[in-house]
């Protein structure tokens, strides 16, 4: 883009077209100007995976650093997969799954302080919450952690709340809103806490500011509509009648909204919108006259912006300012394969060794494949780049259920991306002290490459393992065999995990379990054999140093 600046004439000048003013060009600095996509090779993708043929305008797929969930076309009720984020390649037909609704699965999304706990609605009319186990499913899972009882017709969307802990909102084609407190001992919840009754229609998208305090919604009547999110007290509702917009996103701290929709020549559209005014929108910008749902996605570490088509197989990208133009277009990232849906890695799975600043998964229904597809910044250095990755939301809730619904309303807990800062565990592992060295691994491994683990975190782990072996042993010397093999054969795991295999899949996911846990060893050791060459390089150049001074 261009944005023409006037300038003064030049002293020497003499040309009659320079006696007014002159126009030049000016661009905009930006380090994400450079930003591609690069897809993953086909052993670092999921092959083989039965994506749902449903026609809803969702993602179909949640991601965090440890699992992959995608909705999955089944007979007789709906399921999803859930795989280890590493357990790429070719995925086994007879995969378990979590099978316990009755109807198709619409969306599914995983808790933002929990990464072992995920949401699913339903056309069953129920939402549900599942504990998966943290080493992975092993075998299919039919009873869920919390089922919520309240909508009388079929689920179609549901979201986390961004900073309270177990506060969760579901909107379904009885054109209700519910917001959802988890933090109860029933396993069957009949009644929300709120119920929010503003639409005359189906609640199309759903999108929180960052500390959940504002909620912004559109609907089949194509308006967007601003409202408090604990009260449902309805504050702003757009009247513009060309642009009707389908997915509305909050853009973080900006105080704007972007909508995605088509104007009234059926012309894919994005409008930019003033939050505290909602009667006119501040940019709109025809993309093209394609009919697929444009998904926009906004990272507001970067303030970029990520404007994806259904059916399409390329991903445009823009650099959002408070300041006129607003939106400035990066570039684009193009493919010839179609996405039905995409899911994203939360910040604290990237790879910052590589310089990724967003993570796509990308279906490809007509190949049954999830590509992962990586935004990385080009830079020569393979430091750790302060500037990409500003303190981010972890995974650390700022606010209890209670909290929440008493009126308090808290900004993300942050953390650092930086290698070797606080270990980023889910809200629930932290609970549990107990946890073994593989879980501690696992998560490690989740924020970035497993080569690049810290050696002073690797030992201290290995000494805390030791120590805490030889001090179990001392206190209780009447351990039997099977529990010591337990101790260092399992890493902590349930017995019944180690049980022996009964059927040929068992066997199977036992020996991808094995597999898996054979490269992260080998990583390991290769990780500590360069810092033994290292530390011997350096010894050698002080003793050089030592003997050339003595001299």
């Amino acid at each position: 883009m261009f944005a023409w600046v006037e300038t003064e004439k030049p002293a020497l000048s003499t040309s009659p077209y320079l006696n007014g003013m002159t126009w030049r060009p000016q661009y905009r600095s930006s380090k994400f100007r450079h930003v591609f996509g690069k897809a993953a090779t086909k052993e670092n993708c999921y092959d083989g995976v039965p994506i749902t043929r449903s026609v809803q305008d969702n993602s179909f797929c949640a991601i965090n650093p440890r699992f992959l969930a995608v909705i999955t076309e089944c007979a007789g009720g709906g399921a999803f997969l859930v795989l280890s984020v590493h357990h790429t390649g070719k995925v086994d037909p007879q995969q378990p799954r979590v099978s316990g609704h009755k109807g198709n699965v619409l969306d599914i999304k995983w808790n933002p302080f929990n990464d072992c706990c995920i949401a699913s609605c339903s056309e069953d009319a129920t939402v549900k919450v599942w504990e998966i186990p943290p080493h992975g499913v092993y075998k299919n899972i039919t009873i869920p952690w919390k089922e919520l009882q309240g909508h009388s017709r079929r689920v179609g969307l549901i979201e986390w709340h961004p900073t309270a802990n177990n506060i969760l909102f579901s909107t379904a084609y009885d054109y209700q809103i519910m917001i959802w407190n988890l933090d109860c001992p029933e396993p069957v919840i009949k009644n929300p806490v709120r119920t929010i009754s503003h639409h005359p229609d189906v609640v199309l998208s759903l999108s929180f500011n960052t500390d959940g305090s504002l909620l912004a919604t559109t609907c089949k009547d194509r308006k967007v509509r601003l409202m408090e999110s604990r009260s449902g007290t309805l504050l702003r509702e757009s009247n513009f009648k060309t642009h009707r917009a389908s997915k509305v996103l909050i853009l973080g701290n900006t105080k704007m909204l972007l909508t995605s929709g088509t104007s009234r020549y059926n012309d894919r559209q994005i409008a930019l919108w003033d939050q505290d005014d909602l009667s006119a929108p501040l940019l709109e910008d025809n993309l093209d006259g394609s009919s697929g749902v444009i998904f926009p996605f906004y990272d507001p570490d970067t303030h970029m912006l990520y404007l994806a088509g259904k059916g399409d197989g390329n991903i445009r990208y823009y650099e959002i300012s408070t300041e006129k133009p607003y939106i400035h277009f990066l570039t684009e990232y193009r493919s010839q394969l179609p996405q039905k849906g995409l899911g994203v890695m939360p910040k604290r799975g990237l790879d910052v060794s590589s310089c990724e600043v967003f993570r796509f998964y990308k279906l490809v229904t007509i190949k049954s494949l999830i590509e992962p597809l990586s935004m990385i910044v080009p830079r020569r250095s393979e430091s750790y780049q302060e500037d990409l990755y500003p303190m981010t939301a972890g995974n650390k809730p700022a606010l209890t259920a209670e909290e929440w619904l008493s009126g308090m309303d808290k900004g993300p807990v942050l953390m650092s991306l930086k290698p070797g800062s606080q270990i980023a565990e889910s809200f629930s592992d932290m609970k549990a002290v107990g946890n073994s060295l593989e879980n501690s691994l696992d998560t490690r491994r989740s924020q970035g490459r497993p080569g690049m683990l810290q050696l002073a975190y690797i030992q201290d782990q290995l000494e805390a393992k030791e120590s805490k072996e030889d001090s179990s042993c001392k206190e209780d010397s009447s351990h039997t065999v099977d529990d010591r093999i337990q101790t260092h054969v399992t890493n902590g795991e349930d017995l019944t995990l180690c049980s022996p295999p009964r059927t040929e899949n068992e066997l199977r996911l036992k020996f991808h379990k094995q597999q898996e846990e054979i490269r992260r060893l080998r990583e390991l050791l290769n990780h500590r054999d360069v810092r033994i060459k290292q530390l011997e390089l350096e010894i050698k150049n002080i003793k050089n140093s030592q003997s050339q001074s003595s001299l």
